[in-house]
């Protein structure tokens, strides 16, 4: 059974090239609904200017994709509201002394 928990696990798997974290840890994944079999992600990036804009998009529909189970996957990307550091969760920012 596909959940929510297991599609934010999932997408651990993507990395940001620029700042090597994951999407999820660094706080880029705004929802995730699953409804039946089919997940939708809705997402941002850490800049419109992105240049892993492309990759990053991809590599959040594969990982969701592959996963067993999982029929159509709609991700969505936004930027509003706008990724900020302070989105980034305290225990990632501990870690990584952004404090």
């Amino acid at each position: 059974m596909i959940t929510e928990e297991s599609v934010r696990e999932a997408l651990r798997s993507v990395y940001d090239p620029e700042i090597d974290l994951n999407v999820q840890d660094l706080g880029l994944i705004y929802e995730v609904k699953v409804d039946g079999d089919d997940v939708t992600i809705v997402h941002t990036l850490t800049s419109m200017m992105c240049p892993f804009a492309d990759q990053i998009c991809e590599d959040i529909e594969v990982a969701v994709a592959t996963m067993p189970g999982v029929g159509k996957v709609k991700r969505v990307l936004i930027f509003d509201p706008p990724f900020t550091v302070e989105m980034v969760p305290e225990e990632t920012r501990m870690v990584m002394g952004w404090y």
